[in-house]
């Protein structure tokens, strides 16, 4: 199967080659502009070390400084991280926020070390990627594995090799050390803005069958809000454990047994009990994929039943299946779009740190709610002007457009 990489630079090129570009313009836009990758020691609980691989990626600085999370997984590798910060700068632009794409990783399952261990670790590594990150430079966030305990360690790490307080520095913190109103649902609302407006002719969300692939900060969020809007969120799961109900599952029920540090598997609620699997085939009118990358692919995509995807995870489907959705005319509102809720409202969390500030929840979401609902009117009066175009070609197109307009009003230093 081909890497997120891959899948990153396909999606470009496509784009590249419908905006007609040079190859010197392919050649700059695709350049990473930091590529940092350190191996550190971190002690552990009974006094000896172990080494541990991290990694942080700035892709394109052009719209301002870079923006994008630390992930903690098993499964962190250097080309997934490159794809993560490719994706966030189209991201950025898409939205419309000034931010450029980036993304970072340490190679460890966060489960298997203690709270201890935790923090060692990721003082650590704030320490070792402490050159290249800043307020003004690249602005660290959590994602898979991640959470506001482990920016506010970040945040502290990097004040105290400054001497004051920092707290721009990283987005996503708790809110008693200057994180924002509304972050940490941001991802799932801004899903819920986006499929609400693009079935507006139809009602909204309210009353339409969804199935919620990953269960974690995205889809678990998503499936709550989902659910609390009024859909009938039929089908859940997590890595192990997948929940079908036809009457709609209790998200909000499965969703806070989750957040208190539980699996599915042990969840009380009324559902029946399937494979993780299922919940990519099931016959909803609407499949949000918000695991991980490449889980529909060619292998899988033609048993994909709903009607319509929404990508909440990064990356969720291959270029392959991208084009089996196509050919089956299934429309797939892209994650360059979709999930740009959460760097939205850590650009919002950015302003506000940067200012002293702290806005209400509802003014977060408001206007949270305005520039999901612009770009998503912005994507698709791009599609309508263009014969046979997807909404993710679309997206594509306006984030690459808006990078490039940038770098060439910028020019080339020296």
């Amino acid at each position: 199967m081909a890497s997120a990489l891959d899948s990153a630079l396909t999606q470009f090129h496509a784009a590249a080659d419908r905006l007609a570009l040079g190859d010197s313009q392919r050649d700059l836009l695709t350049a990473f502009k930091t590529v940092f990758q350190t191996e550190f020691p971190v002690e552990m609980d009974d006094g000896g070390f172990r080494v541990f691989q991290g990694y942080r990626v700035l892709h394109n600085g052009a719209r301002g400084p870079t923006k994008g999370g630390i992930r903690y997984s098993p499964d962190v590798s250097l080309d997934e991280v490159k794809a993560l910060a490719m994706w966030m700068t189209w991201k950025c632009a898409v939205v419309g926020i000034p931010f450029g794409g980036a993304k970072g990783g340490v190679v460890v399952d966060p489960k298997s070390i203690s709270a201890a261990e935790l923090q060692n670790l990721t003082r650590r590594f704030t320490a070792e990627i402490t050159p290249i990150i800043g307020p003004d430079q690249d602005i660290p966030a959590p994602d898979m594995g991640t959470n506001a305990q482990i920016m506010a360690w970040m945040m502290d790490t990097y004040s105290m090799g400054r001497g004051y307080t920092i707290p721009s520095v990283v987005t996503g913190k708790p809110i008693a050390v200057g994180g924002s109103e509304g972050r940490y649902e941001a991802t799932g609302r801004g899903i819920l803005y986006v499929l609400d407006e693009h079935l507006r002719d139809s009602g909204g969300v309210r009353g339409k069958s969804v199935a919620v692939h990953g269960f974690g900060n995205v889809g678990g969020v998503a499936a709550r809000l989902l659910h609390q809007a009024g859909a009938r969120v039929q089908y859940i799961c997590d890595k192990d454990t997948g929940i079908y109900h036809p009457e709609g599952v209790d998200a909000s029920s499965a969703f806070a047994f989750i957040e208190a540090g539980h699996v599915l598997a042990d969840w009380d609620g009324v559902g029946q009990r399937i494979a993780p699997s299922e919940v990519l085939e099931a016959p909803v009118d609407v499949l949000v994929p918000a695991s991980m990358e490449h889980v529909v692919t060619e292998a899988n995509a033609e048993r994909v039943r709903a009607p319509l995807i929404i990508e909440g995870a990064n990356g969720p489907l291959t270029p392959e299946a991208d084009e089996i959705m196509r050919r089956r005319n299934i429309p797939v509102i892209p994650d360059v779009l979709a999930n740009a809720g959460g760097v939205t409202v850590s650009y919002f969390e950015w302003v506000q740190a940067r200012q002293y500030l702290h806005w209400r929840e509802e003014q977060v979401n408001e206007e949270l709610r305005r520039l999901m609902v612009a770009a998503y009117h912005a994507v698709w009066s791009r599609c309508l002007g263009e014969s046979g175009c997807s909404m993710r070609e679309a997206a594509q197109w306006i984030g690459v457009e808006r990078v490039l307009e940038a770098t060439t009003l910028r020019g080339i230093f020296p």
